[in-house]
């Protein structure tokens, strides 16, 4: 059975969220502040883990971070109060992988829980392990990237975006593709947080070397190429 970690303070949204959660057929363990999170975690590590942020002792955010120290992969869902893309963007800068926005319908929580389940790679892409693109080497299985020996650190969300270029071997990655892969349900067309992210992997990846890997197809998308 599947086992979600729900981090809520309000005691009626957490009682009727752990109940919807059940009736769908998955193990609930809510706990109240973040401190008491990483208790539970030490006795079982979860398959998904849903943060509000605004919790006692430690917030969801910080509870976040915490998490992708050490543990990379499993899903996390941020339940926030606030709708602006500044604080959406800083959840997922955060490590987040999606987030929802209170107040909000069961059944949305419900979808949001079954595609972060549902995500993972493809037999295609479980077989591959490392690229490498001139100087630049993604190790798929450890999830580090390192450009001319020089560990470049990522944000779990720039890593994501990163490793669906290249999987895409120079082909060109739709911002839609990018949206659905990266993503999950929770982009919105309007935004500009595609570019955001971009704009962040080139700081990291391309500035202060004389060949650009990353590069725009205008209209199209992105992709990740060495360039003669």
């Amino acid at each position: 059975m599947v086992d979600i970690l729900l981090l809520e303070d309000d005691f009626k949204m957490a009682s009727e969220t752990k109940r919807f959660i059940a009736n769908q057929g998955y193990n609930c363990t809510v706990v109240y502040d973040g401190q008491l999170l990483f208790k539970q975690v030490q006795a079982s590590k979860p398959d998904l883990y849903i943060l509000d942020i605004n919790v006692p002792s430690l917030n969801g955010i910080e509870v976040c971070k915490r998490i992708r120290e050490t543990d990379q992969t499993t899903p996390v869902l941020m339940l926030t109060a606030y709708g602006g893309v500044e604080d959406k963007v800083q959840a997922l800068e955060h490590g987040a992988d999606d987030y929802l926005v209170k107040p909000f319908h069961l059944v949305e929580l419900l979808a949001r829980i079954k595609a972060l389940l549902r995500r993972g790679k493809s037999p295609q892409q479980a077989s591959e392990t490392v690229f490498t693109i001139e100087d630049l080497v993604i190790n798929v299985t450890e999830m580090r990237v390192h450009r001319a020996g020089k560990e470049i650190m990522l944000t779990p969300k720039e890593y994501k975006l990163l490793e669906l270029l290249a999987y895409a071997k120079g082909r060109t990655v739709s911002k839609q593709t990018i949206a659905e892969q990266v993503w999950d349900l929770n982009f919105e067309t309007g935004t500009n947080t595609i570019e955001v992210y971009i704009s962040f992997l080139r700081n990291k990846i391309d500035k202060g070397f004389d060949t650009t890997l990353i590069h725009t197809r205008p209209g199209f998308g992105y992709y990740l190429k060495e360039t003669k």
